[in-house]
């Protein structure tokens, strides 16, 4: 379902819960987020093992729903949304990164970054255009017919990189997006996110746990502790936004 809202606003969040049983304990792994996101910003989620920050980006990526509350990406309400409306959500509005690169092993690199082309039925001739452009703004335009295990962990991110931008998503969501890489490869690839953000105007919402990361490439940082955010910091500004005092004291109720 697709609502109005402003088009500077990027994610809109109301009291939104993600809560599951575990045995018999109840997991509150996201417990009542109210956030805004405006368009074209770069924000990182910051916080220990079990805070949150996955299961919330997860709720923004429309991968899981939501208990209670509400999310709203680019005027779409996630919550209303059948299944095939999600998917297609995820098709055109979202690109997504992740630490373990998810790129199919018995596929070249060229045919990997096509893939959500081929969902979306766009013309053959088009998907091997968009691609190609794709691969080369990651530096990546001579790799088209290698298959991820003959790239290094560096080339195979740049390459879901590419993937994650071949829709011209709004919104780039990233998950640990240096996990795996050694300290100047994950430079790299944090340099080629910064790029995107502020050459193509797309909006990055990157979990991280490193603070000195998040501290040099975000805009903004937001700090989760069992499953609410407990702080909200503008690069060069000091002041918390929308963070109440009965979040950050709240007591551990679970994790994720």
């Amino acid at each position: 379902m697709e609502i109005s809202g402003s088009p500077s606003l990027a994610v809109h969040s109301e009291n939104l819960c993600r809560h599951y049983r575990m045995g018999e304990s109840l997991v509150c792994a996201v417990d009542g987020i109210s956030v805004d996101i405006a368009a074209r910003e770069f924000v990182a989620l910051l916080g220990a093992s079990g805070s949150g920050k996955s299961s919330l980006l997860n709720l923004v990526a429309g991968l899981d729903r939501p208990t209670s509350g509400s999310v709203i990406v680019h005027g779409n309400d996630l919550a209303a949304l059948s299944r095939e409306q999600l998917a297609k959500y995820r098709l055109h509005t979202v690109g997504m990164v992740f630490q373990s690169f998810n790129l199919i092993p018995s596929m070249s690199l060229f045919e990997n970054v096509e893939l959500p082309l081929r969902f979306a039925e766009v013309d053959r001739r088009q998907r091997s255009e968009l691609a190609r452009q794709s691969l080369e703004r990651v530096g990546l335009s001579r790799r088209l017919t290698h298959r991820p295990m003959e790239l290094s962990g560096g080339e195979q991110q740049r390459a879901s990189l590419a993937r994650a931008l071949i829709n011209r998503p709004k919104l780039l969501l990233a998950d640990e997006p240096t996990g795996n890489l050694d300290s100047r490869t994950g430079t790299e690839i944090m340099e080629l996110i910064r790029s995107f953000n502020e050459t193509l105007g797309m909006t990055v919402v990157m979990v991280t746990h490193e603070q000195a990361l998040a501290e040099k490439y975000a805009g903004r940082m937001l700090q989760l502790a069992d499953g609410k955010i407990v702080g909200d910091v503008r690069m060069g500004n000091s002041a918390s936004v929308r963070t109440s005092s009965a979040q950050a004291s709240s007591p551990q109720r679970g994790s994720t």
